[in-house]
């Protein structure tokens, strides 16, 4: 018998994908701990003996990385640094019994909304006081809150459904619970994520209830910024810009994922809105609370897209002029709807329409940060880094958007807000000073 299996166990859990994955992670070592079982993240030490990989199914490199990561974790069982390796999550969801067919040495295998039968591999109870409890992998002063779990949409391109199931809420009395429990850990931000924040309470309250949950955050004590990822723009519940408007801890942004313009791509993605109906969305968006920074996500390459249907989306932009724009290029899923249209769009020509499209958007970012400079913006400090501070205003979010580089001759403590004057600015980050 190996030495090694008569230690204690720990378990070192790799987070691929979404933050959503990342919430499930952290509910996993708030479960483990509870049950005295040692818990890291993505460690580097190599002291640990289980890994557990949270895996991405999404698109074709999320699936690459996924299987990457777990053929280096069984090297490493092959070389006797490991004694089990576990994989969960989206890929796990999608692919297992492919999965379990080509790399058997892997120990078990687990979906995404298998928790408690995963536990039961550490012979640890699955703990339903511990509701919302979890072992936060961020910096303590924010966190991600999934308010929901799944989706009812029928996005033509999308697997997630296949993955995560249909839309189901969480009740309102448990995720303010739980963001009161964050709020004394220290989090001071709170994103909220979901596959689609608008149909949040339309299964448990039969009707669309983000307004009345964002409420109920805005109200928790210490809660100074609240964010909105992930908003579907199809029967957009308008109430929601009252609330963001009147709440002063509600982060005047919005995450919209609206995936193309052109109605032919539209239409051919199942997204149930029109060019013209997203145009009025946005202009009253901007209406309703002045200073929003609006935020997108878009797919190139869709199967049947035309240089005119390119064109169009380029102008779409110009038009509306997003502060925050990100692209994917079409990856072909299988058991969607799309997977049965021709994927027509040659590989290159994804990556050459996506760096064109990201162009425009890269003048536009530059335009609108220019303006910044001179003004003052109240920053939230993430990180230092090479002497200097990094941190982001109001119109940013973790990773995705700009970051802004501080220079201070004072000590300032992460997770900290400060006031800080824009003194440069680039095309995707701006630098300034404490003030």
């Amino acid at each position: 018998m190996k030495a090694r299996t008569l230690k204690k166990d720990k378990v070192n859990i790799i987070t691929l994908g979404c933050s959503k994955n990342l919430v499930d992670s952290e509910v996993l070592s708030g479960q483990l701990a509870a049950n005295d079982i040692a818990v890291v993240h993505e460690n580097t030490k190599l002291d640990h003996n289980i890994s557990v990989i949270n895996t991405c199914g999404f698109i074709d490199k999320a699936k690459e990385e996924s299987i990457n990561t777990i053929l280096d974790q069984l090297e490493l069982k092959r070389r006797g640094k490991l004694d089990k390796v576990y994989v969960t999550g989206c890929l796990s969801e999608r692919y297992r019994d492919d999965l379990e067919k080509e790399m058997p040495e892997v120990d078990a295998w687990f979906g995404t909304m298998e928790l408690p039968l995963m536990l039961k591999q550490f012979d640890a109870d699955y703990k339903s006081e511990l509701l919302g409890e979890r072992l936060l992998s961020t910096p303590r002063h924010y966190a991600y809150l999934k308010i929901s779990e799944g989706c009812n949409r029928t996005c033509s391109f999308c697997a997630i459904p296949l993955m995560r199931g249909q839309h189901i809420s969480r009740p309102i009395a448990e995720l303010v619970a739980e963001a009161e429990s964050l709020v004394k850990k220290g989090v001071k931000e709170i994103m909220l994520i979901a596959q689609e924040l608008t149909y949040y309470g339309l299964d448990i309250y039969k009707t669309r209830e983000l307004p009345r949950l964002l409420h109920a955050l805005a109200d928790v004590k210490g809660l100074e910024w609240i964010r909105l990822h992930y908003a579907y723009p199809s029967k957009f519940p308008l109430e929601i810009l009252d609330v963001m408007r009147e709440r002063d801890n509600i982060c005047k942004y919005l995450d919209m994922p609206l995936q193309h313009a052109s109605n032919n791509m539209l239409k051919a993605m199942r997204r149930n809105i029109t060019r013209e109906e997203m145009t009025e969305l946005i202009k009253t968006i901007r209406e309703k609370v002045p200073g929003i920074c609006l935020r997108t996500t878009l797919i190139a390459g869709f199967p049947g897209e035309t240089e005119a249907d390119v064109q169009e989306l380029k102008e779409f932009l110009q038009e509306h002029r997003f502060d925050r724009v990100g692209i994917f290029q079409y990856s072909h899923e299988e058991n969607t709807s799309a997977h049965d249209l021709v994927d027509d769009v040659p590989a290159d020509t994804k990556a050459e329409r996506a760096q064109e499209i990201m162009e425009v958007q890269q003048e536009i970012s530059y335009e609108k940060n220019q303006e910044k400079i001179g003004k003052v913006f109240k920053v939230l400090i993430d990180k230092k880094e090479a002497g200097r501070y990094l941190g982001r205003t109001e119109f940013d979010s973790v990773e995705v958007d700009n970051e802004v580089v501080i220079h201070s001759t004072k000590k300032i403590p992460i997770g900290e807000f400060v006031q800080v004057k824009i003194t440069k600015a680039y095309d995707y980050d701006l630098e300034g000073e404490a003030i």
